[in-house]
C-alpha cells in the first residue's frame, strides 16, 4: 500500500500519469459525466490549522466521487495528545477508506502513514505540500505556450523557502522543468533541499538555479510564483522578514516588466496583499491564481481516485440483494421490533 505524503516517492512517470488522471476527471466533471468510483468511501480529514483551500477540496472531491468526508477540525481530536498517533492512525483505518493529514509537523504525517492501513494524503506541513504543487503543475499544463512541452517550462520562484517552496522545486525539478528559487541568501532553499534538486535534474534533464537577483530570475520565465514570507510559528521574526524581502522581492508589475510577456502569476494563496505580492498583480491579466484555486480540487480527486478506488470492494448486486435478504428477515423476527398496526398496514397498502 502507498501513501501521498511527497512526491519524492513517486518517479517521474507516475507523476505524469496523475496529471494525466487529473485533465481525465476534470473533463468529466466539466461535461457532467464524473463516475461515482469512490462511492460508499469515506475520508477521514485530520486538521491541526484550519484551511480554505484543502478542506473544501478534498470535501467536494469526495461528494463528487460518491464517497464522503469526515472534517476534523483542529483540537477536535486526541491525536498525540490523549492519545498517541499510532492509536489514531490504527482507529480510524477501521472505519475509512483513507486519511487526509494537515498538520504542522511533518513527522506527524509520516507517523500516521506508519501505523495506518489505509492511504494517508499529505494535506500539509511544516516541510511540503505535494497536494497543492500537483495542482500547479496541471495549471502550468493548462496554460503552458504553445509549443512548449512541460520539460521546456521555466518556473520562478521568488520568496521564502516555504513548504510550497520546498514542494515546487521538488516536482519541478523531477518532472524535468527548470526551476529557479530567488531570495536574500539568508532565506534560500537550504542544501539538503537543493541537493536533492540538483539529483532530481541529473535524471530528469532539468535545471536548478539558486539566485538573488529577482530580475534575472523572471527573465525567461514562463510562470512566476511567489507565497508567503513566513509561516505559523514565525511571526516573531515579520518585521526582520519583511525588511529583507521588500520591496526588491515584491511580485509587482515593475518586477514582471522584466518577465516574457506570457508569463504567468501564480500564488497557492491565502495571500498577504500588498506584501509579497500587489493588487495589480493578483487580479491582473497574468494572474491565474484562481484557476489555479479550482485545479485543487481536480487534483484532489485523481489523488483520491489512484489511491483509494482500487482498494475498494467490488459491488455486487447478487451479493447485496442476499444480504439485504437475510437481514430483512432477522429485523423481522427481532425483540425490538414492533409489527406495524392494522391501519399503518392498510394506509401503505393503499399507495402499493
Amino acid at each position: 500500500m502507498r501513501h501521498f505524503i511527497d512526491t519524492q516517492d513517486f518517479t517521474s512517470t507516475e507523476l505524469r500519469s496523475l496529471l494525466e488522471l487529473t485533465g481525465l476527471l476534470k473533463a468529466a466533471d466539466k461535461q457532467g459525466g464524473l463516475p461515482p468510483l469512490l462511492a460508499g468511501a469515506s475520508l477521514g480529514m485530520i486538521f491541526e490549522e484550519p484551511s480554505t483551500r484543502t478542506r473544501i477540496s478534498f470535501e467536494v472531491a469526495m461528494t463528487r466521487l460518491g464517497g464522503h468526508a469526515l472534517y476534523l477540525k483542529p483540537g477536535e481530536i486526541h491525536l498525540g495528545v490523549r492519545e498517541s498517533i499510532k492509536d489514531t492512525a490504527r482507529v480510524m483505518s477501521r472505519m475509512v477508506d483513507a486519511i487526509e493529514a494537515r498538520t504542522l509537523k511533518h513527522a506527524t504525517v509520516t507517523e500516521l502513514a506508519r501505523w495506518a492501513t489505509v492511504p494517508v494524503i499529505n494535506g500539509l506541513t511544516d516541510y511540503n505540500h505535494p497536494t497543492q504543487v500537483l495542482c500547479d503543475v496541471f495549471t502550468m499544463i493548462e496554460h503552458s505556450p504553445d509549443g512548449k512541452r512541460l520539460e521546456d517550462l521555466r518556473v520562478a520562484f521568488i520568496g521564502d523557502a516555504t513548504n510550497v517552496c520546498s514542494s515546487l522545486m521538488m516536482i519541478c525539478t523531477r518532472l524535468g522543468l527548470n526551476f529557479t528559487h530567488c531570495a536574500p541568501a539568508r532565506y534560500q532553499a537550504p542544501e539538503a533541499w537543493q541537493a536533492i534538486a540538483r539529483a532530481n535534474c541529473a535524471a530528469s534533464g532539468g535545471s536548478f538555479t539558486a539566485t538573488e537577483d529577482p530580475q534575472a530570475a523572471v527573465a525567461g520565465a514562463d510562470f512566476v510564483y511567489t507565497d508567503l514570507w513566513w509561516w505559523v510559528g514565525q511571526e516573531a521574526e515579520i518585521p526582520e522578514r519583511t525588511a529583507a524581502f521588500m520591496p526588491r522581492y515584491q511580485i509587482n508589475e515593475a518586477l514582471l516588466a522584466h518577465a516574457p510577456a506570457h508569463a504567468k502569476f501564480m500564488h497557492c494563496l491565502p495571500a498577504s496583499r500588498g506584501v509579497e505580492v500587489t493588487d495589480a498583480v493578483m487580479d491582473g491579466p497574468r494572474s491565474i491564481i484562481y484557476d489555479q484555486s479550482e485545479n485543487r480540487l481536480h487534483a484532489e480527486k485523481a489523488i483520491l481516485a489512484a489511491f483509494v478506488a482500487p482498494r475498494l470492494k467490488p459491488r455486487s448486486a447478487a451479493r447485496s440483494h442476499w444480504h439485504a435478504g437475510r437481514i430483512a428477515e432477522f429485523l423481522k423476527h427481532h425483540p425490538l421490533t414492533e409489527p406495524a398496526s392494522p391501519a399503518v398496514l392498510s394506509e401503505v397498502d393503499r399507495h402499493v
